[in-house]
């Protein structure tokens, strides 16, 4: 009796421990167009804590970028996964996904509204530390969040997970509040090895303080399981890659670490 007791004591104690981390979903606007976020946090945690936004991939606002928020939960941070596209919208097909992040990435005002209005949801989380905000973001997102940075948004720290590096409106020095972090793949077409070296480049003219890894056989959307399948599918050079998922994670949780210059939060 005494061991079952002690059993069901374990899986209660675990099963109270993963309920902590608690998720909701929520609504917000920007020039009239409605956007649908999703929160994370642990409510075991004490007290205020720094905001992550993240932003999706090119696919939209979908349940990867809602797990990569309950990571950030999980580590001691109240996250964001905010919408790009309005109303949620997802895309099933690269021709539409192509199309939906073309209209944010060539439409800078749009995409900063819709970015700021987020910016201004976490800030007010009861949970959240407004003076210690960051963002991250995946493929499409990558290449928002180093925007955002590159237009001197009041950002702790960005980091970019396989985003693209090309900019037609590079850091300038003294603008950029945030520092950058850039994760990418040595055998991703899409993020060739004169995109990073130029990116550096850029980081160093304008003063940033920054790092770029690139992960030896990587290709692109690295970090997402589903990668291979949507590869397959539509014949993109599209691959996770298991080691450099943890990798980049690991180094960009240090990062923010660093950034913030918090340890473990406080139970």
């Amino acid at each position: 009796m005494n061991r079952f007791l002690l059993f069901a004591g374990l899986v209660f104690a675990t099963s109270a421990s993963y309920a902590a981390v608690q998720g909701k979903e929520v609504s917000y606007s920007a020039n009239g167009t409605i956007l649908k976020g999703y929160i994370a946090y642990d409510d075991a945690i004490k007290g205020k804590r720094p905001g992550i936004l993240v932003v999706h991939e090119w696919w939209g606002h979908n349940e990867y970028a809602r797990k990569r928020a309950r990571m950030l939960a999980e580590r001691g941070y109240t996250a964001l996964a905010i919408d790009m596209y309005g109303d949620g919208k997802q895309a099933h097909h690269p021709d539409d996904a192509g199309k939906f992040a073309s209209d944010v990435a060539k439409n800078t005002e749009l995409a900063k509204a819709r970015f700021d209005s987020a910016y201004s949801l976490i800030s007010k989380e009861k949970t959240v530390d407004s003076n210690r905000i960051a963002a991250i973001g995946y493929c499409f997102g990558g290449s928002v969040v180093l925007n955002m940075a590159r237009i001197g948004e009041p950002l702790k720290a960005v980091i970019s997970f396989h985003g693209g590096l090309g900019t037609e409106s590079p850091a300038k020095a003294g603008k950029v509040k945030a520092q950058i972090a850039s994760f990418t793949g040595e055998d991703d077409p899409m993020i060739p090895a004169t995109q990073v070296a130029a990116f550096r480049q850029e980081m160093e003219k304008a003063g940033v303080t920054y790092k770029a890894v690139t992960y030896p056989g990587a290709k692109h959307s690295f970090t997402n399981p589903d990668a291979d399948k949507y590869g397959q599918k539509f014949k993109l050079p599209l691959a996770y890659n298991s080691a450099a998922d943890k990798a980049s994670w690991e180094e960009g949780m240090a990062f923010l670490t660093d950034a913030f210059q918090v340890g473990n939060m406080t139970k």
